[in-house]
């Protein structure tokens, strides 16, 4: 009774104390509840993200998310408690179970933060009921029988940008790859799934027009993993009180093309938005859905070719076995192979998905009802659970000497089970990227047409290191990946 009367007085004539008290009690309950109580705290890891979200948040923000993670794997082993309540997993075996086994489990809410203009996308939700019709209506347009059918028009894309790289390499300076990846990722996309030819290979200059705009989602992976409540509030204040011009016009331009797009679409035509307008969308979502369609396609396929761009010029001898594969399909006659039966053009482009790193960092979702039970570990329901390419492409089981470019490893005889089990390049299962077949198609073309035509030969790459902020899409240190030629003369 005298300690309740202290505590009474202690509170009456001290709030300020009190109150401190009362917090810090609070705090360091919380702090002991995760670290002993939590039906997490069986998972090993770092101390600091054992207790607070805010060390993921820190480390999403400054882009090294990524590289911390894999320390700690190297650390504590394949699983790593990375927040109070989400497990980074490194383990190819997990992603059936989270991703392929009856459709996986849930995305994490966190996609919401991707939604564009205040709609929910064919990626961003959350909602199988919202995504399935959606998903349904264009993916046909994806098809190879689709793709094959727009041949012509698709390496009439290819060859612009060829033609662009090679009046850019004779003028001795720097050509940033990046740059005309992204102005034919954009041409593709906009060629092939809206029927009207973006032309961003027509732009002169080092910035292509809409990557301001893709740069602008892409930098919302610094603050993927807030929810989204305040992800939103946060976006409006970013908004308000640091507004970026040069970013404002980039959206400007890519809205102004995209609604006169879906302006003149007919309702049902057999383009993307014809084919979501026949769902009776509001014309806004269907704006949005195309928008996001421009993101996501421009930004990982630009990298993925700059980096297959690099790569070819940083081994000139792996070029060489490549330009001979390609000139001898290229005169084969009636015995022409397609582009994607060739073995070593699959191989170079296979390595250099592997190594892009266009989306390096984990893939959240949810454990269902019911817990999962992975290998003898406990996962709680509602907890987060993910694995990333960084840890599946870089395992040195999987991919010896991972960090080295080796098209060969692909070769059949050479390849192993757990090099194709390990391969996440767009993911897996029921939510991998739907344009993982147009993407992949692109590169096949962009390579083929590129070693055919030896533009490559005599290039340098400028820096000894590309330099990625590890968001959830990789955004390059300085915007460009820069290649030169020396002593090039126009034909």
């Amino acid at each position: 009774m005298a300690l309740l009367e202290v505590l009474i007085e202690t509170l009456s004539s001290n709030p300020l104390t009190a109150l401190l008290a009362i917090t810090t009690a609070v705090f360091l309950s919380r702090c002991l509840y995760r670290l002993t109580l939590h039906p997490l705290s069986h998972i090993p890891g770092p101390l600091l993200p054992k207790l607070t979200s805010l060390w993921l948040y820190y480390h999403a923000y400054i882009g090294d998310e990524a590289t911390v993670i894999h320390k700690a794997h190297k650390q504590y082993g394949p699983y790593i408690r990375v927040s109070p309540h989400e497990v980074d997993i490194s383990d190819a075996d997990a992603l059936g179970p989270i991703y392929i086994s009856k459709g996986g489990f849930m995305k994490a809410d966190i996609y919401n933060n991707f939604d564009i203009d205040g709609h929910k996308t064919i990626f961003s939700t959350t909602d199988v009921d919202f995504r399935t019709p959606r998903a349904k209506a264009v993916v046909p347009m994806f098809s190879t029988k689709n793709i094959r059918g727009n041949e012509v028009e698709l390496y009439g894309c290819v060859d612009r940008v060829i033609q662009r790289m090679e009046d850019e390499a004779v003028t001795g300076k720097p050509v940033n790859v990046l740059n005309l990846g992204r102005s034919l990722a954009v041409d593709v996309v906009s060629t092939h799934l809206f029927q009207q030819n973006y032309d961003g290979t027509s732009e002169k200059g080092n910035r292509l027009s809409v990557s301001a705009f893709v740069d602008a989602f892409v930098a919302v992976g610094r603050f993927f993993y807030l929810p989204n409540t305040v992800f939103v509030w946060l976006e409006w204040a970013i908004e308000k009180f640091v507004p970026d011009q040069h970013t404002n016009d980039s959206m400007a331009v890519v809205h102004h093309f995209v609604e006169n797009l879906v302006s003149t679409t007919p309702k049902g035509a057999q383009n993307y938005p014809g084919r979501l307008m026949a769902l009776d969308l509001e014309t806004s979502e269907v704006i949005s859905q195309c928008k996001d369609l421009i993101f996501a396609g421009t930004d990982s396929t630009g990298m993925n070719f700059a980096t297959i761009c690099r790569l070819l010029a940083l081994n000139p001898d792996k070029y060489d076995v490549l330009h001979a594969e390609i000139l001898a399909n290229a005169n084969a006659g009636p015995a022409k192979k397609e582009i994607q039966e060739l073995p070593y053009l699959t191989g170079v482009v296979k390595e250099g998905l592997r190594l892009s790193m266009a989306n390096p960092t984990r893939l959240p979702h949810v454990v269902p009802e019911g817990g999962w039970v992975f290998k003898g570990t406990y996962f709680p329901a509602g907890s987060v659970v993910g694995c990333s390419a960084r840890e599946l492409h870089f395992n040195p089981v999987a991919y010896p000497r991972p960090h080295s470019f080796q098209p060969e490893r692909w070769l059949e005889g050479n390849v192993t089970p757990e090099a194709n089990k390990h391969f996440y390049a767009f993911g897996v299962g029921s939510r991998s990227c739907i344009a993982r077949n147009l993407a992949t198609i692109e590169l096949f073309m962009a390579t083929e047409r590129i070693v055919e035509a030896d533009v490559l030969r005599g290039a340098r790459a400028c820096q000894d290191k590309v330099v990625i902020y590890e968001w959830f899409n990789s955004s390059v240190k300085g915007e460009s990946i820069d290649l030169i030629w020396e002593n090039k003369t126009s034909a």
